[in-house]
């Protein structure tokens, strides 16, 4: 895989791929061998090791080489190897590539999701490879980065030498030409970008189409910009920021509630006559009493009943029809359509619905599918771990610290609007998932229910739940339901 002299004869040392803690993370050892890790206020619990292997816990500040880790040949190494995949498991550990362990270095691996192992698959002189269209760098700080919504790991770049040769890849290139130029992590790091997703092989000879080449049908339906959206403003396949964390809170000031008026002539409005109908008077006092509901009484839960008018009310599909796509003036393939309660640009209706149940009078606690076609939920085996992190995730987010009865999960069948639609593919299903909402918000507060709209989602534990990759059909919202509490909480 590497021609390993230069010109005169020496041979090229290898790259380093080590493992070391993360720069925000502190490893604490106590008296009895017990080891945490505490990072941003929070604190996780790795075990008890021996006084053998908490001395060499301090070499995870600098790096420890991964195949030290593989060879196992004490019992001390064998301890630090399983604190190090516990490290892993929480994302609190970085990986870095460069001529030694503690040598210069030339990248940085990120992890973006929980438990990524950094992997090398066996590349062969005779591949090709190629940037991924979803891959992109960007300036960080004073850092360079290279990362794709695909990827489970962003790669920090500190070699302008290997800079670039990524730049080359933006065409194909075969891998021998690439190793002509002699970079000693270059190889190395091809092996990573190709597990991550971040380069990929192609066929030199039958490829013509970068695009279609890359992935499955369902990754040629997407655009660069709205991968990198749908990834990276969820939860579970990034490592930013997320929520209310008030990042300018100390540098600028908010904005005011209301925008201050413009100047021009004022026409009040409030001074013309109402004369409103029955209908009309029913639907103002609904918006006016439209709320959010954050707890709820679990003494008298939603009922089964009161479930299926809600969703009745708010999603079944009203009728269905087939038309003809016309192209350029021509015929071409048909389209099936569908009419709901709530608006859909196109009339696409990508939206489905799966419900996560801790309460419900005559249903059982589970994950379910609603079938909007036949008005019928489905049953979903996930596993019980699953399901509870998914309604926790959700009292997290509304600042609660009971579950809410019925969490409906609003997921996206992505293809659906972006076989027709460019450009504005993801923005298109966003406003269908805001008519969703105010939909539901209404027929619950008409009904005498309460219920949140949340605005964060781990897309990675839905995408494990339903075994369906997150850029087929991922979730692009959420909606606790239920009874309230009296009082209730508005806000």
């Amino acid at each position: 895989m590497r021609d390993s002299r230069r010109k005169t004869g020496r041979p090229i040392a290898p790259a380093t791929l080590s493992a070391r803690a993360a720069a925000h993370v502190a490893l604490k050892v106590e008296l009895n061998g017990e080891v945490a890790a505490h990072f941003y206020g929070h604190s996780v619990a790795l075990g008890k090791f021996s006084a053998a292997a908490t001395h060499r816990i301090k070499e995870l500040r600098a790096g420890l080489p991964l195949r030290d880790l593989a060879s196992r040949r004490r019992t001390t190494d064998q301890e630090i190897a399983r604190l190090v995949r516990r490290l892993a498991t929480h994302g609190l550990l970085e990986f870095r590539l460069g001529r030694s362990s503690r040598g210069a270095e030339q990248v940085i691996i990120e992890p973006q999701v929980p438990d990524y192992w950094p992997e090398m698959p066996q590349l062969a002189a005779t591949d090709t490879l190629a940037l991924s269209r979803f891959a992109y760098m960007r300036r960080r700080g004073s850092d360079l980065v290279l990362e794709s919504p695909r990827s489970s790991a962003l790669f920090r770049i500190c070699d302008a030498e290997l800079a670039a040769m990524l730049g080359m890849l933006v065409t194909p290139q075969p891998l021998k030409k690439l190793q002509q130029l002699r970079n000693p992590a270059g190889i190395e790091l091809f092996a990573l970008l190709v597990d991550c997703q971040i380069l990929f092989k192609v066929d030199a000879v039958h490829d013509g189409g970068l695009r279609s080449s890359e992935g499955n049908d369902s990754l040629v339906l997407w655009d660069f910009h709205d991968l990198l959206f749908h990834a990276r403003s969820t939860e579970g396949r990034h490592a930013n920021p997320l929520g209310g964390v008030y990042p300018y809170a100390t540098s600028i000031a908010p904005l005011p509630a209301v925008r201050p008026r413009w100047a021009g002539i004022k026409i009040d409005l409030g001074k013309l006559p109402i004369t409103d109908t029955d209908a009309v008077r029913s639907i103002a006092k609904i918006l006016g009493e439209r709320h959010s509901v954050r707890t709820f009484d679990d003494r008298t839960p939603i009922t089964l009943m009161e479930l299926s008018r809600f969703l009745n009310s708010t999603a079944r599909v009203r009728s269905e029809w087939t038309a003809a796509f016309a192209a350029d003036g021509g015929g071409g393939p048909t389209m099936t359509y569908s009419a709901r309660p709530y608006p859909s640009g196109g009339s696409s209706y990508p939206l489905e619905l799966y419900l996560s149940v801790d309460k419900c009078e005559g249903l059982d606690r589970g994950f379910y599918f609603y079938d909007a076609g036949e008005h019928a939920l489905v049953s979903i085996d996930v596993r019980a771990t699953e399901l509870e992190a998914l309604l926790k995730s959700a009292a997290f987010a509304m600042g609660e610290s009971g579950v809410p009865q019925i969490l409906i999960t609003i997921a996206a069948r992505f293809g659906r609007v972006s076989w027709k639609y460019s450009s504005i593919a993801y923005s298109l299903i966003l406003k269908d998932v805001g008519a969703l909402t105010q939909t539901f918000y209404l027929m619950a507060t008409a009904m005498g229910l309460g219920g949140c709209a949340i605005g964060s989602i781990n897309i990675d534990l839905f995408a494990r739940m339903t075994g369906i990759d997150f850029y087929v059909e991922g979730p692009v919202g959420q909606f606790a339901i239920g009874r309230a509490s009296p009082p209730e909480t508005s806000r």
